[in-house]
């Protein structure tokens, strides 16, 4: 019901996404800085057996006062930030504090179960809560509005923590099925990181492989 409620079909198979908006950066003294604009494109992997590694492909790249913030990408096989290249391998697994909601695509997969927990509210909405374990034992929490079954909440653990999402501010845009998080709130052991706003989104449009390879840095937002 709820890959239902986020798109069906196009939800649990969108091949590509594009999210654009602006993110708000918390520091350790409870400071912030405004990351605007922000962007990520996904590729996404037909199947998943690891619901927390690196799959598909990714790109983030943020903005502040006309400067580039923060630029990194995945293509598949490598890592990459501003400098180019990763050439240390190991700078794939920072992705595993990042990969987890997409696990609710693949929910219903061959070796994927799914476990009820207790039910709690979210951000005062009551939430049905279910426990996803991948085909490699992974975990994943999500939590379900109870009235529309928008997700409002998923966590895990990394190796940063106990990770917590929640989402809120859904909207939809005409001629397409897909209901989107306007607004995301990440917490590592239960403190705020950041909150990402996103204001619009895309679904289905072809990527060039060079989007995710970076070899040198943009004098532009590339989404714009």
């Amino acid at each position: 019901m709820a890959q239902e409620a986020a798109g069906g079909e196009t939800f649990i198979s969108p091949g590509t996404l594009l999210l654009s908006g602006y993110n708000i950066i918390y520091d350790e003294g409870g400071e912030s800085q405004i990351w605007d604009p922000y962007a990520m494109w996904r590729e996404f992997s037909d199947q998943k057996t690891d619901a927390h590694s690196a799959s598909g492909k990714v790109r983030i790249e943020a903005w502040r006062e006309a400067r580039l913030a923060m630029l990194l990408s995945f293509d598949g096989e490598a890592t990459y930030n501003e400098s180019g290249r990763m050439a240390d391998r190991s700078a794939n697994a920072m992705w595993n504090s990042n990969f987890g909601f997409g696990a609710i695509r693949n929910a219903l997969d061959e070796g994927w179960t799914q476990q009820r927990r207790a039910d709690r509210t979210v951000d005062g909405k009551p939430a049905y809560m279910v426990e996803l374990t991948d085909p490699d034992g992974g975990k994943t929490l999500f939590g379900f509005d109870r009235g529309n079954f928008d997700i409002l909440y998923v966590g895990f653990d990394t190796p940063r923590g106990w990770h917590e999402r929640r989402y809120s501010d859904y909207f939809s845009k005409p001629d397409i099925n897909w209901r989107q998080a306007g607004r995301v709130s990440l917490f590592y052991n239960g403190v705020k990181a950041n909150q990402a706003v996103w204001t619009d989104f895309k679904v289905g449009e072809v990527f060039p492989d060079s989007i995710f390879v970076i070899d040198k840095i943009p004098e532009n937002p590339t989404f714009r």
